[in-house]
């Protein structure tokens, strides 16, 4: 992001992006408990900001962990029994309510549910010499989160060790023999990674807003 702040504490109308990714949840109708896993040396600040903007949506704070994974892993560890978690990246704060909602009622039916988007640019695919080949796109989609799973088999999916290739817990949970659930996300739940996207997540929220 080019910019010291970290890219979750950045304002997008007039607030911090994470702000408004908890309220989405918060508004669910479920009324799902929230944890928010954040590096402790971010605690403070996060506690400044939300008395700043007077932010009391309830959640709890637990320290994020060296990659997603361990950041995962010790939000799992303060979920009591069983139950239905959705895991959600901070810097996706456009997520609709109703790709909240049906995330957590196909993973109440059908044990998991993953959310994603079908690619509208052309793709190919590079093989380990440089060589590039047209793949059809219909084949493939772009995953976003929520991810959500029943609380049981998530965890004992996360008791194995970490590996590079964990980029998700879909892809955690696949490797523990589970068949991923695909929904269709919505467009506008961009995940702010770059300066542009803020800018983007800017004016599609005004417009929502309007």
């Amino acid at each position: 992001m080019n910019n010291s702040i970290p890219k979750q504490f950045l304002l997008l109308a007039d607030r911090p992006v994470m702000m408004h990714a908890i309220e989405v949840f918060y508004n669910c109708p479920l009324q799902p408990k929230i944890v928010v896993v954040l590096g402790r040396e971010l605690q403070v600040q996060w506690a400044e900001l939300c008395s700043q903007y007077n932010f009391t949506f309830p959640h709890l704070l637990v320290d994020s962990g060296v990659q997603r994974f361990h950041s995962v892993k010790n939000g799992l560890s303060t979920i009591d029994g069983d139950g239905i978690v959705a895991i959600h990246d901070a810097a996706r704060p456009l997520v609709s309510q109703e790709v909240v909602l049906r995330s957590y009622e196909i993973a109440e039916k059908l044990g998991n549910c993953v959310t994603g988007i079908s690619p509208v640019d052309s793709i190919r695919f590079i093989d380990g010499e440089g060589i590039s080949k047209a793949v059809e796109r219909a084949d493939f989609r772009l995953i976003q989160t929520p991810q959500t799973f029943q609380v049981n088999e998530l965890r004992k999916a996360y008791e194995v060790e970490f590996r590079n290739e964990f980029t998700d817990d879909a892809s955690v949970m696949e490797s523990f023999g589970t068949h991923i659930n695909l929904i269709e996300g919505n467009r506008e739940n961009i995940k702010i990674t770059y300066p542009l996207d803020l800018e983007i997540a800017s004016v599609l929220i005004k417009k929502k807003r309007a």
